[in-house]
């Protein structure tokens, strides 16, 4: 027979579990994506954000983004 220590980290394993389970899934889960840019705030084609979960740009902010980002080496 089980005393209350076992029990209770019986207990305590079972909410862990869970909790860690709930973590993982929110990371694995896309985040959703504004209907508009970050930089220049005109709405972002709800086919895009479809393709791109979490998508915080237009393409045209984000080719220029990624221009800069090529052109300082960064």
């Amino acid at each position: 027979m089980a005393d209350i220590a076992d029990t209770a980290g019986d207990h305590i394993e079972k909410e862990l579990e869970m909790v860690l389970a709930n973590h993982r899934n929110r990371q694995l889960a896309p985040a959703s994506s504004d209907p508009y840019c970050e930089e220049c705030d005109n709405e972002i084609p709800a086919a895009r954000r479809a393709a791109l979960p979490g998508c915080a740009n237009c393409v045209d902010c984000q080719q220029m983004i990624e221009h800069q980002k090529r052109t300082r080496g960064i």
